[in-house]
């Protein structure tokens, strides 16, 4: 395979909403680039980048993909990036390492939330944004509608370069706005066209448009301006070279209709997105400063230095670990000695790989710009820097998402325990948005993620790939309890069995603290009524008595125990004594400052239609939730909410089942306030039956 320098090379993040054709529509590039043989289809689970078991079985892209496709005598790297709310983050890293953005939008749906995400993304890292309106040989498929859709989220310069010849089942080519001809593509899915005349029923239609397309394009641009007032037109070497430039910088978003499915506008789309998307040549890569830590940027240069990026892990259980990255600057070669800037330590690299799907063919090296991956390095993982320990500049890190929410998960079979482990490691390198560990307060092991479909793809590739089963249930919410009133009380502890006997007695006052202060011990011994070798005894009783609760074994916050007075024995005091003082005094304070259950408290952000924003607020009061205000954006609405966590477990599925998939949300801990008292009375009794008896007896 040729070796692509910088200059040669377009970097392409394809993302959009769930749904709207990503994966067919790279199914169809890399068939009409020769990449391979037949047109992959989705719901054959033929394509290249839908790969892994879980995606094929589901028919939806789960994880970002790898693939490239030749064409122009240029290298397209494409990365075929996830689709729903769920594995966002997987796009985001995507866009990390890509230099456009080819935003697919479902010619029926037009925009919806998971666009407006990425649209902000790409936004965020300077990405050019190029569209595909994809699926416009769908009933009800409209480019009228949907440019309207676009135009009201993203602004007027989204502009079409080409137009559909045909809508729905008619579409069967399109019209070029900027080289003024037509293309009539073949029924059969070959990809084969004839080119011609602009047919005279379109000719009004597409001058009109080319008209707009130039005038948005003079507009970018005051020298081009300056020519189109004086010319009223501009040349066809001006458009073009207008049209690139100010696409690069962002102000202008072009529009091509595609159909992936019937391969129908691919060639075209390949022809735009090396004729006019920035090579990593021309858009300087975001780097840090290692000694100031202050943002920069670089551009690929050749030579024996080196600085690469790593953008993803794959867990694969043959192959090991796979590293994904970009070289940034100068080249990586096979068999050769790097050093991880971030960890600070040696690797060595194997054979170095270009990536097609699951395919991987060996190369002898990778230039600056191009995206390639290598397996079995020991210590680098996502986000690492390799390059030389001479190198000035470091790479920013990706931003992952924190997890929404934890199930509970116990082994299907005894002794898988430590399997269970080992299999979550694996997939956290790859997927760093997960999480893993064993709930201190009720001993379950919490995995962790951004929703019910996360955890389940999690689950089932901890199945497929390492053979651990696991049964998930909804986790035990992290309640607390507290007291609500002071009080004093008393702790004696008196044991004679012979000989030395036990003797430990003590005074406290509790009172409670505000919210999130946990716990306080306050000693205020005077005149040695405990001697202070005891004192840190009567701490530890209560603490240990604390952390088991009152009312139903949650750990007890947010008060101050003073210890006041006491007595003790010249011979039977010990330790042991006033630790048990102190456990006996707590439990008689328990008795009259009114204890009461906390419940942890959640910032909630949901996002959907505008259409279904007053049924979602009256859920969310439905929750006890408190709604904090709402705002628009484009055709969406933001509920923003404070929600009770107990009352979220099972959101995921009323959204996707209220909004038909098209809302989403995201979550984090806010604080923990008092369970309203006829629930308390169940929580007790549940979590009482549930122990036995939550207040263990003095012994």
């Amino acid at each position: 395979m040729k070796v692509y320098d910088a200059a040669g090379i377009r970097n392409v993040a394809v993302v959009g909403h769930g749904g709207a054709g990503k994966t067919q529509l790279v199914s169809a590039i890399l068939f009409d680039a020769g990449a391979v043989t037949r047109l992959g289809r989705v719901d054959d689970g033929t394509t290249v980048t839908d790969y892994d078991d879980e995606e094929i079985a589901r028919k939806h892209t789960l994880s970002s993909s790898l693939a490239f496709a030749e064409w122009n005598k240029s290298k397209i790297n494409l990365i075929d990036t996830p689709g729903f709310a769920n594995f966002l983050s997987d796009a985001r890293a995507a866009m990390r390492v890509c230099d456009t953005a080819l935003v697919v939008v479902d010619a029926v749906s037009g925009v919806e939330v998971q666009t407006e995400k990425v649209w902000a993304i790409a936004a965020e890292f300077g990405l050019p944004r190029f569209i595909a309106l994809n699926r416009i040989d769908r009933e009800r498929a409209s480019l009228e509608r949907t440019l309207e859709s676009l135009r009201g989220a993203f602004g007027r310069t989204v502009v079409p370069i080409c137009l559909p010849l045909g809508e729905e089942k008619s579409f069967s080519g399109l019209i070029d706005l900027v080289g003024n001809k037509a293309y009539t593509f073949q029924a059969d899915g070959s990809g084969k066209f004839l080119e011609g005349a602009i047919p005279a029923a379109h000719a009004e239609a597409a001058q009109a448009a080319r008209e707009q397309l130039i005038e948005l394009v003079a507009e970018a641009d005051d020298a081009l301006m300056e020519r189109f007032f004086e010319e009223g037109t501009l040349t066809q070497e001006e458009l073009e070279r207008g049209l690139r430039v100010s696409f690069i910088a962002g102000k202008i978003f072009p529009l091509i209709p595609t159909s992936g499915a019937s391969n129908i506008g691919i060639q075209p789309l390949m022809d735009a997105l090396v004729a006019y998307c920035p090579s990593p040549a021309e858009r300087p890569y975001p780097a840090v400063v290692r000694a100031t830590g202050e943002p920069t940027t670089v551009l690929p240069h050749a030579g024996d230095s080196y600085e690469a990026f790593v953008w993803k892990t794959v867990a694969d259980p043959f192959a090991g670990r796979i590293t994904l990255f970009r070289v940034v600057t100068g080249t990586l070669k096979s068999d050769s000695n790097v050093h991880n800037l971030t960890k600070d330590t040696q690797e060595r690299l194997g054979h170095l790989l270009t990536v097609q799907g699951k395919q991987q063919t060996h190369v002898p090296e990778i230039l600056a710009g191009d995206l390639g991956a290598v397996a079995k390095l020991k210590d680098t993982q996502t986000n690492d820097t390799l390059a030389d320990k001479s190198s000035k500049v470091t790479f920013p890190p990706i931003a992952f998402a924190e997890p929404l929410l934890a199930y509970a998960i116990e082994p299907k079979s005894r002794g898988d325990e430590d399997k269970i482990s080992q299999a979550l490691h694996r997939l956290q390198e790859e997927d760093p948005t997960i999480r893993y560990a064993r709930d201190p307060q009720t001993g379950e092991l919490l995995l962790s993620g951004q929703g019910q479909l996360h955890i389940e793809v999690t689950v089932a590739k901890m199945k497929r790939r390492f053979g651990v089963e696991v049964a998930l249930k909804l986790p035990r919410i992290a309640y607390r309890e507290t007291i609500s009133g002071s009080t004093e009380a008393h702790g004696r502890h008196k044991k004679q069995t012979g000989g030395h006997g036990q003797f430990g007695d003590c005074k406290i006052r509790v009172e409670p603290l505000p919210r999130g202060s946990d716990f306080e011990f306050v000693d205020d011994i005077f005149g040695g009524s405990i001697p202070r070798q005891y004192i840190p005894a009567v701490e530890k009783g209560i603490q240990e008595t604390r952390t088991r609760g009152y009312l139903a074994g949650f750990p007890m916050v947010d008060f101050r125990v003073t210890l006041f007075d006491g007595s003790f024995h010249a011979v039977d005091s010990n330790e042991l004594s006033f630790k048990m003082a102190g456990r006996l005094a707590f439990r008689d304070a328990m008795t009259r400052c009114r204890p009461t259950l906390l419940e942890p408290v959640m910032n909630v952000e949901v996002y959907a239609p505008s259409e279904y924003a007053g049924d979602l607020m009256g859920d969310l009061n439905s929750r006890r939730g408190r709604i904090a205000g709402m705002d628009s954006r484009g055709s969406n609405t933001v509920i923003r909410a404070q929600v009770p966590m107990s009352e979220m477990l099972t959101y995921e599925q009323t959204l996707t089942s209220s909004t038909g998939g098209r809302g989403s949300y995201q979550m984090e801990y806010s604080h923990y306030e008092e369970v309203p008292a006829f629930l308390q009375t169940k929580i007790i009794a549940q979590h009482k039956s549930e122990k036995g008896d939550a207040v263990e007896e003095d012994e």
